[in-house]
């Protein structure tokens, strides 16, 4: 049985820099919020989820029947239908709906990890689903978090940790990666409470927490609310199985 590498970039900075760059996986990570959020959207129906970097490219999805969704510094853009609130997604019927999307930190993350042979999207909301798809159709693996602007993040890393404990215990995977074991390190540290954890150090909930998104934190921390698995096909992000 081939065991496959895992590596983990702690911010799209980082990415370039990776060791694996042939026949691998890239998997988006943003906990707060954009990684959540596609997955409570697509919980709640949607159809397709197209990430975007600019701002500038939301009218033109519009003009084609798509829902404009965004996000800038943890605020919902003036004038779009959508910003990037998990719950809000979960409490609304999207099935059949297109959304055109950009946030500051994710759908950035979710762009630049398109050159991989297969990208997918990541959360605690999908963390079981995800998972068994890497185990049942295993490829080396490049987790990429999202951070806060090209910086580090406790909320993704702690992710990042659950998700490679579990991968290697599967037997399937395994990792010679320094910030790999420093994310594992971090994850066994939080004794399995990345939300209380995160609340007490993580600058981006005391961020959101000034925005009155405390049920969207709480809501990112919680797994498996969202068994799906959302991958990035031909510029957009679709279920697949």
């Amino acid at each position: 049985m081939k065991v496959h590498q895992i590596e983990l970039s702690l911010t799209p900075a980082l990415y370039p820099f990776r060791g694996i760059r042939e026949h691998h996986t890239t998997l988006a990570v943003d906990i707060l919020r954009a990684t959540t959020s596609i997955c409570a959207a697509f919980q709640a129906g949607a159809e397709v989820v197209v990430p975007l970097d600019s701002l500038g490219d939301l009218e033109r999805y519009r003009s084609l029947g798509f829902i404009r969704a965004a996000e800038r510094g943890g605020k919902k853009v003036e004038g779009t239908e959508w910003g990037n609130s998990p719950t809000e997604y979960m409490a609304s019927d999207l099935h059949g709906k297109r959304l055109a999307y950009s946030t500051t930190n994710g759908t950035v993350s979710i762009l630049k990890g398109s050159d991989a042979e297969r990208t997918l999207v990541g959360a605690f909301a999908n963390i079981s689903a995800l998972t068994q798809r890497l185990v049942d159709q295993p490829q080396d693996l490049v987790i990429l978090c999202s951070g806060w602007k090209n910086d580090f993040s406790i909320e993704d890393t702690l992710f990042a940790g659950a998700l490679c404990q579990r991968l290697i215990d599967s037997g399937i995977y395994s990792t010679n990666h320094d910030a790999v074991f420093m994310a594992i390190s971090l994850w066994r540290q939080c004794e399995g409470n990345p939300y209380e954890y995160s609340l007490r150090y993580a600058s981006h909930v005391q961020r959101l927490i000034g925005f009155g998104a405390e049920s969207d934190i709480e809501f990112a921390f919680r797994p498996d609310t969202c068994p799906l698995v959302p991958q990035l096909l031909d510029g957009r992000l679709v279920v697949t199985t």
